[in-house]
């Protein structure tokens, strides 16, 4: 028993779990998606669930309970991870992040020009044009330790910083372009919120409670207000102080990072899969030639596997050749665009930008089809790339003498 406990938190551990964690729900959603019981799956995901206080309440589908509730947990932890890694991390100073953010402009700029001219004849396929411009990091930085040794420590931190930066990316997307008609009482309201939150960061509160409280005030704010709820996640994280406090005589952290540390074995194990579960499964019955190559899925596809590793390597060179970044340590150019491909791994925040961008049902199954077949694809021949490679500075075996 033992033995099986230390396996396990062994894997929970590795920096695959999480990865391998959400391909395992979403196949299971597919599989779900695709058997006699896909009425039950649908009729699960569409079961109304109300929170009611006196006279005020939420009546919402467990489908909307998790992209629009559970998802700000997610978005929170995303935010935590930013502002570390932008006050005391890769990012904290412009020599460390010029590279990864060159990058991921480039991975974000050639996706959607990708995107947009597969589609430049559909004035409503058009709003999709953000879908293949996001990194799953869960997935992306997964596959890439399962390559394991043969990649460069400085390879790995490129990827993440331009995952996180991708990340920073798609909320100012979601902020600016995929917002409903706004109600400025409730983003008034929302704007007391984050007064409160600055207040609190002002006076160094460490109380996890009130910035809950508050947090959850201003959630609610925005859901009413038409800006995505999940913004309120972001925000609120923004707010945590990084200021380091006595740990019980131990090493001095900060509460950002104590949350952050708490949150990660539930986002990765908790959030992120009952997501996939959620938004992973479509119905593949009578799919035809014609439909996987449509337009909307053929330019989500093709904007992940194609426009991604093109728009980041090819940035991410161009940086390098005019003295704005170095090439990561130990890598090769082959390594450098290997990685680059695996930032094609859209899946979560391509799922997520694409529910926004097409809330009508008629176009469910082409944005999962699309995320689904370029995220796939780019994780694939990434890793078989990446695995086939010698690291670019090997270390010599010692012989052996007798």
């Amino acid at each position: 028993m033992a033995g099986r406990l230390q396996g396990a938190l062994k894997f929970i551990h590795h920096e695959a779990a999480g990865g391998i964690i959400l391909l395992i729900a979403a196949v299971v959603a597919l599989l779900l998606a695709n058997s006699p019981l896909a009425s039950t799956y649908d009729a699960l995901l569409h079961t109304h669930v109300s929170v009611q206080v006196g006279e005020m309440g939420l009546d919402k589908t467990l489908l909307h309970w998790i992209n629009d509730g559970l998802m700000v947990v997610f978005f929170f932890h995303v935010g935590l991870e930013i502002k570390r890694e932008l006050v005391e991390g890769e990012l904290s100073s412009v020599k460390q992040a010029a590279l990864p953010a060159i990058a991921a402009l480039g991975g974000m700029i050639v996706p959607a020009l990708v995107y947009l001219a597969i589609n430049s004849d559909n004035p409503v396929a058009l709003r999709g044009w953000a879908i293949p411009t996001a990194t799953d990091i869960a997935f992306a930085v997964g596959v890439l330790a399962l390559v394991g040794s043969r990649i460069p420590v400085s390879l790995k931190i490129f990827l993440l910083a331009l995952a996180i930066i991708d990340d920073l990316g798609a909320i100012l997307i979601i902020a600016v372009f995929y917002t409903a008609n706004l109600s400025l009482t409730a983003l008034s309201l929302a704007a007391v919120g984050v007064l409160a939150l600055i207040a609190l960061n002002l006076r160094n509160v460490t109380s996890t409670a009130a910035y809950v409280l508050v947090g959850a005030f201003i959630w609610l704010c925005v859901l009413k207000s038409g800006v995505h709820a999940t913004l309120a996640g972001v925000v609120t994280a923004f707010a945590i102080p990084l200021t380091r406090i006595p740990n019980g005589g131990g090493v001095p952290v900060s509460m950002a990072v104590k949350l952050q540390d708490a949150l990660h074995p539930w986002v990765t194990f908790g959030v992120l899969p009952a997501f996939a579960f959620a938004n992973a499964g479509v119905s593949l019955k009578g799919l035809t030639p014609e439909q996987l190559f449509a337009p909307i899925p053929l330019g989500i596809a093709l904007g992940l596997l194609i426009g991604k590793p093109i728009g980041a390597f090819t940035f991410a060179r161009a940086a390098i050749a005019m003295g704005l970044g170095t090439r990561p340590e130990g890598s090769s150019w082959g390594q450098l665009f290997g990685v680059t491909i695996l930032a094609g791994i859209g899946f979560t925040m391509s799922l997520f930008i694409g529910m926004l961008a097409f809330p009508e049902p008629e176009h469910a199954a082409d944005i999962r089809i699309g995320v689904l077949a370029g995220s796939i694809c780019a994780a694939v021949i990434g890793y078989l790339m990446l695995s086939r490679m010698q690291p670019a500075h090997p270390v010599p075996v010692p012989t052996r003498r007798d």
